[in-house]
């Protein structure tokens, strides 16, 4: 019996997902959830845009895990996996403007408004504890 290639790629992300669920970060696959999630949002709200990439393993997932332990975070804590949950994906980028799509990428919304974020290439050349401290800082400023 083989597997099928959707098969195949469900099991082989499904630990880059749970590296973010299970710190409590909500996942969003539809564009539904991502427009009940964002529209009319109130309060603050980390988005992160995973990815199969090396970058993400490396940097941003660990980066993000870090900037949570921080005592000031943001109200919500969603994520979007680009390449896998395609139009959930789509949706949460029509609130990152004017910034092009990236992935992985790091978004900070307060009451609907992008407020910080954080593009692939600001993700590939950094450490996971400059993205930690990027994203602490964003936190200090916005989700107090």
């Amino acid at each position: 019996m083989s597997m099928s290639f959707e098969s195949y790629m469900k099991d082989m992300v499904q630990p880059m997902r749970d590296e973010l669920t299970r710190i409590g970060v909500q996942e969003l696959r539809t564009p539904e959830e991502v427009a009940g999630a964002l529209e009319n949002q109130q309060g603050t709200a980390l988005i992160v845009v995973n990815s199969v990439c090396g970058c993400a393993a490396g940097q941003c997932r660990p980066g993000v895990a870090k900037a949570l332990q921080n005592e000031v975070k943001p109200d919500q804590l969603y994520t979007v996996f680009a390449g896998q949950d395609k139009e959930a994906t789509a949706k949460a980028r029509e609130f990152f403007a004017p910034y092009p799509p990236s992935s992985p990428s790091i978004a900070l919304v307060k009451d609907g408004q992008l407020v910080h974020f954080i593009q692939r290439h600001q993700i590939e050349d950094r450490s996971a504890e400059m993205i930690a401290n990027d994203l602490i800082g964003a936190f200090e400023t916005y989700c107090k």
